[in-house]
């Protein structure tokens, strides 16, 4: 035989792995859009607890600034009568003149914000969980934003304005269920007004309804419900019109955060979830081959499928017979 010959690896260098600092690495993970995940039941139902009960903590907790939040709602009354469209009293007061009516708004007021908001999200989650977390992600910004509009700027509501001819309905209808009169007024702030999460929270609502439902009429009532909101919340001398719109603002700042986190708006995403990578490999790999039995295939020998229960048991053994 030959004498083998040995090539060594001159005038190459040897490639050696050394970590590289890409200061751009950090901020490309920022921005990557992240991709929806199955949201688990136990976790939603204590971040939503979690979150109201710190909501309504913030929100009671803001000073309340009654001297100043009285000068804003002059200044707030005072422009929208140069703007032409100081129309909250002209409708508190023809609402009011009719009891059914008022009394029905009065138990809109104070329960449909949040039983409609709640429903929303139970929907979501179990018809369109790929697009649960960032339609979640849209009603949580706007609420956080909503808080800083709170402490920043305290607004009594229309009713507690001094000098006005407002009429609070809760008051004279004795109504329950409202956080904003009677005896519940002391466990909410009063002078948070600006924005108006009913506002907020049902055009969130609405416009979810709108996107994602295929029923007709429900398509319809998602647009109708966060005007009829609107209606309630100027009937009732809750709030200016111009809440409304600082209700609207928080709401598209929202949405264009779970735009920056996921790359796509919450209703474009997929509606279920991409199966993760390990339980799609696993689903996908061929079945293992059943184990030979023998290396021949004997003539004679049934070609039907071994009996589940045993099909490891060992080759049976021939012995021939003695004669």
């Amino acid at each position: 035989m030959g004498d083998s010959t040995v090539t060594t690896l001159k005038g190459r260098e040897q490639a050696v792995a050394h970590p590289v600092a890409d200061e751009t690495t950090g901020r490309r993970t920022l921005l990557r859009p992240r991709t929806p995940r199955r949201p688990r039941l136990w976790f939603e139902i204590m971040l939503i607890a979690v979150s109201y009960w710190t909501y309504s903590l913030i929100r009671n907790a803001v000073p309340e600034q009654r001297a100043e939040a009285l000068r804003n709602a002059d200044w707030i009354w005072q422009l929208e009568q140069q703007l032409g469209l100081a129309f909250e009293q002209s409708v508190n007061h023809a609402v009011n003149s009719v009891t059914w009516l008022i009394v029905g708004m009065n138990y809109y007021y104070a329960t449909l914000h949040f039983v409609v908001t709640l429903g929303v999200l139970v929907w979501l989650y179990r018809s369109h969980p790929g697009r649960y977390a960032a339609t979640r992600l849209v009603l949580f910004t706007t609420t956080g934003f909503a808080l800083v509009g709170y402490y920043l700027y305290p607004l009594a509501p229309p009713r507690l304005m001094n000098g006005q001819d407002f009429v609070d309905t809760v008051l004279v209808h004795q109504t329950w269920g409202s956080m904003a009169s009677g005896d519940l007024k002391n466990m909410s702030n009063q002078y948070a007004a600006m924005p108006s999460m009913h506002i907020g929270w049902s055009l969130w609502a609405g416009l979810t309804i709108f996107a994602l439902s295929t029923v007709p009429w429900a398509r319809v009532l998602g647009l109708v419900y966060p005007v009829a909101t609107l209606v309630v919340i100027v009937a009732t001398a809750n709030h200016f019109w111009l809440d409304a719109v600082g209700g609207v603002v928080c709401l598209a700042v929202g949405y264009g955060i779970a735009l920056l986190w996921y790359g796509r708006q919450p209703y474009a995403l997929p509606r279920r979830v991409a199966e993760p990578a390990r339980r799609k490999r696993a689903a996908d790999a061929p079945a293992p081959a059943a184990p030979a039995t023998g290396a021949s295939h004997s003539p004679g020998a049934s070609d039907a499928p071994d009996d589940p229960e045993t099909s490891n048991a060992p080759p049976r053994l021939r012995v021939p017979k003695q004669g």
